[in-house]
C-alpha cells in the first residue's frame, strides 16, 4: 500500500501473486519460491518447504513426525529442542534461520516496488500456535530485519478484509473455514456497526467469539496420500522401491500438485515424470474415485473444526448467516462434498479470495496501526484458545511441611488478547510463578511456557512495614499480548500505610479500608487476581493495547530505580516497592538468545553481502562483455557507411580493434574469476579511445540546432535595437517617459557586432573541419556566448515603461501660520518648502 497506488498483493520477480514458502540452494546460489520448490527434484537435501509445519516444534513432536512423511529434508535435533535442517555440504541451519531468509526475500521485493526501505511487518499465524510457535515467528522475524508489529490469527485477518467493503446493519454471525496447507481451521466472528458518539465515529466492530482446528489434515495430507498412490504404481509397474529415493520422492511431491488441481476439475489425471528413478520414466493414472477413496478417513473431520468453533462460542448453525471458505484445499471437491454435507450448502460463500483474503485483511489492519493512511474504522477483538495457568509453591507452614502446589487458571480459552490480570499474593519471601498450559497443547509440545523467579520480597515488605503498613502483600501482573504471547510485565509488594491522626481515621472511616482483599484457604499464603485493562475492568476478557511481550531471551528484569518523589507523591510511593523479575524458559523451546539471534543475523548478513557482490560482478561481467560485442560490430570492416565509422580515423580504428583483441583475449582467460574494478578498469581502456568519436558524433549532431540558436538571438537583438531607437526618438518628441536610454541601446547594440563577429569568424573555420577530426568551435561554448546576448537582451525588454513624474506642490509654513495676510495665498518660500504629499500624510 503506497500513496497513488492501487492497493495490491506484491508480485515476485516473475509476476506472480502466489509463491511456494520455500528457499533451497543450488550448489553456491540461493534461490526463493518456485525455483526453489522445482529444486528439490535435482537437488533433494538442499531444498527447504513446508517449513511451518517444523516452526517452534519440539523435535520429537507431532508435528516433526508429520514433516517427516511429506519432506525429504535432512533434519536433527538442535541444543533448544527444536528441528535443524542440514545440507548436503554439511551446512546447518536453525528452521527460524530459513523462515527469516525467507522474510527478507519478500523484504527486498517489497522494497524495490515502494522504492524506499521496508521496517514493519504484521504476520498471520493459525489460532492453535503455541507460545513456543509464536516466540519462532518473531525470532524469525527479527532476523530478516524486520520489526514484528503484531500477530493476527488467519480468521481474523479474513474477516478484517470481509468487513472492509460491507456494512452490517444488523449483528450478524459468520463462519470463517480455512482449510489450508498444513491444517484445518474455523472461527466464529460476529459483524456489528458500532452508531457514531460524540468521541468515536462510526466503526465496524469484529469479534472473534470461538474457534476450532485440526492439525493433522489440510491440503499437505491430500497431497500425501495421492504421493502414495503415484509411489505404489511405479513400485508395481517398475519392480521398485521409489521411497528410498529422495530424488524421486521430491520429484514425484511435485507432480502430485498438479495432479490433484487437474482432479479437483476431472475424473481423471494422467501422470508422467521423466528419469523419476534409476532413468525410469513413470506414467500413470489416477481417477478422482481412487483418490477419494484413499482419503475417506478424513471425510468426517474436515467439518469437525466448525462444530467446536461453535460449540465454543455457545451457538449453533442457525445463527450463522454463512460459512466463508478461504484457504487453497476448499478446491478439492471432496472438501467443499464433506462440508456441505455437514452444514448444508446453503450456508457456503465463496465472496473472498481464496488465496489473499488473509494477506488483504492483515495489510489493511496494519495500515490502520500505521497511522500514515486512511482506512476504514474496524475494531477487532480476537480470542486465544488455551487455558492458561499460573501455579506456585506455597510457603511451607513448618520447617517440616511439604510444600502445597498452588495453581489458578489466570486466562481461560477464550479469553480476549490484549488483556492483563494482576495476581496477590500472601507472600514473605522470594519465589517463582510458573505460567503453563493446562493441558497439553498439541502431543509433544511441553506445557510449560516460562517461570517468572520474583525477589526483593523480604527487604520490600521490610519497608513497607517500617514506614506503617499494615498487610502488605506481593502483586504480580501478567499479561496476554496482542499477538497471543504470555509474559509477567511487573511485579511489586503493596501495603495500605494507615494514618492515626484524627483526620486519617475520618478518612478511614468514611471512605472504607480501600485495600484489595486476597481470598484464600489458609492466612499464610493466598492468591487472588484482578483483571485491568486500557479501556473498560469488567471482566476477564477485557481488551488492552497492551504490546506484545514474551520473545526476550535469557532473562528480564524490573527494578527500584525511581525517581525523588515529590511531596504529593510521597506517602502513595511508600505503599508500593518494585520487585525484580527474572524470566527462565524451559531448557527445551526457549526463544533464541541474543547472543544467538545476533550471531544468526551476522551470519545471514553475510550470505546476503557475498550475494550481492555477486550480483554486482555477474552484472559488470554481463556490461563488459556485451560492451566488447557492441565495439566489435562499430569495427566491422562490412559497416562501411555508419556514423562510427564517418567520425573515426584509420588510425583511431586500428588502435581500438587491438585493444579489442587483447580485451576479448583476457575475458575468455579472467573474466569467470574477475572482481568488478578489472572490468571497471578494462572497460575504461577502450572507452577512453572511444570517447573522441562520441564527442564529434555528438558536436555534429548538435550543431545546427546550436547555430539556429545563436543566429535567432542575433536577429531578435538587431530587430530590438531598431525599434528601441524607434520608440526613444517618438518618446522624446511627445515628451513621454522611455524605458530605455541610448547609452543601454548601443551597448546592447555593441554585444550584438561582437556575438555576430565571432559567430561568422569560427562558423567559417568549422566548415573545413573533417566528421573524423575534433571541432574547433563547441556547441557548449556557442550556447554560452548566445547565452551572454539573451541575458544582455532580456534585462531590456522585461523593463516596464516608468511612470511620468508630476509637479509638486508646495506651500509655505509662513502661509500657513498667517493665512489672513495673504489672503488665503501663501508665497513660495525655498528654504521652507515642503511637498503636500508630505503634508497630508503627516496629518
Amino acid at each position: 500500500m503506497a500513496p497513488g497506488v492501487p492497493f495490491d498483493v506484491l508480485l515476485n520477480k516473475d509476476s506472480k501473486r502466489k509463491i511456494p514458502s520455500s528457499v533451497a540452494w543450488k550448489k553456491d546460489d540461493r534461490i526463493f519460491g518456485t525455483d526453489a520448490f522445482n529444486a528439490a527434484g535435482r537437488f533433494p537435501k538442499d531444498s527447504f518447504s513446508s517449513l511451518k509445519f517444523v516452526e517452534g516444534a519440539p523435535f520429537d513432536s507431532d508435528a516433526t513426525a508429520l514433516f517427516t512423511t511429506i519432506s525429504t529434508s535432512d533434519i536433527f535435533e538442535t541444543s533448544r529442542g527444536t528441528v535443524g535442517f542440514r545440507r548436503s555440504d554439511g551446512t546447518e541451519w536453525s528452521t527460524e534461520e530459513l523462515i527469516g531468509m525467507q522474510f527478507a526475500y519478500v523484504k527486498q521485493l517489497a522494497e524495490s516496488v515502494a522504492g524506499e526501505k521496508v521496517h514493519d511487518v504484521v504476520l498471520v499465524v493459525p489460532p492453535f500456535y503455541t507460545q513456543q510457535e509464536r516466540d519462532a515467528v518473531a525470532d524469525a522475524v527479527e532476523l530478516s530485519g524486520l520489526r514484528l508489529l503484531t500477530l493476527m490469527h488467519d480468521g481474523a485477518a479474513v474477516a478484517v478484509n470481509y468487513a472492509m467493503t460491507r456494512t452490517f446493519d444488523t449483528p450478524e454471525y459468520h463462519v470463517i473455514y480455512d482449510a489450508g496447507a498444513s491444517s484445518v481451521r474455523a472461527a466464529v466472528v460476529s459483524f456489528a456497526t458500532a452508531p457514531e458518539t460524540k468521541k468515536t465515529a462510526v466503526s465496524t466492530v469484529l469479534n472473534v467469539a470461538g474457534v476450532g482446528y485440526d492439525r493433522q489434515i489440510g491440503g499437505s495430507a491430500l497431497d500425501r496420500r495421492l504421493r502414495e498412490i503415484l509411489a505404489d504404481q511405479f513400485d508395481t509397474k517398475h519392480k521398485k522401491y521409489i521411497r528410498r529415493d529422495p530424488r524421486g520422492m521430491a520429484k514425484l511431491w511435485r507432480e502430485t500438485a498438479r495432479v490433484k488441481a487437474v482432479l479437483s476439475l476431472n475424473n481423471e489425471a494422467a501422470s508422467m515424470v521423466e528419469g523419476l528413478h534409476a532413468d525410469i520414466d513413470f506414467k500413470g493414472k489416477v481417477t478422482r474415485d481412487e483418490f477419494e477413496k484413499d482419503c475417506e478417513d478424513m471425510t468426517k473431520r474436515w467439518a469437525q473444526p466448525i462444530f467446536d468453533a461453535l460449540t465454543n462460542a455457545g451457538l449453533t448453525m442457525d445463527n450463522i448467516t454463512s460459512v466463508i471458505f478461504h484457504g487453497g484445499a476448499t478446491r478439492t471437491p471432496m472438501v467443499q462434498r464433506a462440508v456441505k454435507a455437514a452444514i448444508g450448502g446453503d450456508k457456503i460463500a465463496n465472496n473472498v479470495n481464496t488465496d489473499e483474503a488473509a494477506v488483504l485483511g492483515a495489510a489493511l489492519y496494519g495500515a490502520g496501526l500505521s497511522g500514515r493512511f486512511r482506512v476504514k474504522n474496524i475494531k477487532l477483538s480476537d480470542i486465544q484458545g488455551y487455558d492458561i495457568t499460573g501455579t506456585y509453591f506455597a510457603a511451607p507452614s513448618t520447617p517440616l511441611s511439604r510444600p502445597r502446589t498452588i495453581s489458578n487458571t489466570i486466562f481461560p480459552a477464550g479469553s480476549k488478547v490484549g488483556t492483563k490480570k494482576t495476581l496477590t499474593f500472601k507472600r514473605k519471601e522470594d519465589f517463582s510463578l510458573f505460567i503453563d498450559y493446562k493441558d497439553e497443547p498439541a502431543r509433544g509440545f511441553p506445557q510449560r511456557i516460562l517461570e517468572a523467579e520474583i525477589t526483593g520480597i523480604a527487604e520490600a515488605l521490610k519497608n513497607l512495614t517500617e514506614a506503617g503498613a499494615v498487610d502488605p502483600v506481593i502483586k504480580a501482573t501478567v499479561v496476554l499480548s496482542e499477538s497471543g504471547l504470555v509474559s509477567v510485565r511487573n511485579a511489586h509488594a503493596y501495603g495500605e500505610i494507615k494514618d492515626d491522626s484524627l483526620t486519617g481515621k475520618l478518612k478511614s472511616f468514611l471512605g472504607g479500608k480501600g485495600d484489595d482483599k486476597a481470598d484464600s484457604e489458609d492466612t499464610t499464603d493466598s492468591t487472588s487476581s484482578d483483571t485491568t485493562s486500557s479501556s473498560t475492568v469488567t471482566d476477564s476478557t477485557s481488551p488492552s493495547d497492551s504490546a506484545s511481550e514474551g520473545t526476550a531471551s535469557g532473562s528480564s528484569s524490573s527494578s527500584a530505580a525511581q525517581a525523588s518523589p515529590s511531596p504529593e507523591k510521597k506517602k502513595s510511593d511508600k505503599q508500593t516497592v518494585p520487585l525484580t523479575i527474572t524470566m527462565k524458559w524451559p531448557e527445551k523451546l526457549a526463544p533464541m538468545t541474543a547472543e544467538a539471534k545476533k550471531a544468526s543475523y551476522r551470519r545471514l548478513l553475510k550470505i546476503d553481502q557475498k550475494e550481492q557482490a555477486k550480483v554486482r560482478r555477474e552484472e559488470a561481467r554481463n556490461g563488459f562483455e556485451s560492451y566488447l560485442y557492441r565495439m566489435k560490430d562499430l569495427l566491422d570492416e562490412s559497416n562501411t557507411d555508419t556514423p562510427f565509422k564517418k567520425c573515426s580515423s584509420e588510425i583511431e580504428r586500428k588502435e581500438m580493434a587491438e585493444r579489442l583483441d587483447e580485451l576479448t583475449e583476457w575475458m575468455h582467460e579472467h573474466g569467470d574469476d574477475a572482481e568488478v574494478t578489472k572490468f571497471m578498469d578494462k572497460r575504461n581502456i577502450l572507452e577512453t579511445l572511444e570517447a573522441p568519436v562520441i564527442h564529434r558524433y555528438e558536436e555534429i549532431s548538435e550543431f545546427p540546432a546550436a547555430l539556429n540558436a545563436s543566429q535567432w538571438w542575433n536577429f531578435s537583438t538587431r530587430v530590438f535595437v531598431r525599434e528601441a531607437r524607434i520608440n526613444i526618438t517618438r518618446e522624446a518628441s511627445e515628451d513621454l517617459p522611455s524605458k530605455w536610454t541610448l547609452d543601454e541601446v548601443a551597448d546592447l547594440e555593441k554585444t550584438l557586432v561582437e556575438h555576430e563577429k565571432w559567430l561568422n569568424e569560427w562558423v567559417e573555420k568549422q566548415k573545413s573541419v573533417k566528421m573524423f577530426e575534433n571541432p574547433v568551435i563547441e556547441t557548449k561554448e556557442m550556447k554560452a556566448r548566445a547565452k551572454v546576448l539573451e541575458t544582455a537582451l532580456a534585462r531590456l525588454a522585461k523593463r516596464k515603461v516608468p511612470k511620468k513624474v508630476k509637479p509638486k506642490v508646495t506651500v509655505t509654513k509662513e502661509a500657513e501660520d498667517k493665512p489672513e495676510e495673504t489672503g488665503g495665498q501663501a508665497p513660495p518660500v525655498e528654504e521652507t518648502q515642503v511637498p503636500i504629499e508630505e503634508r497630508r500624510d503627516e496629518l
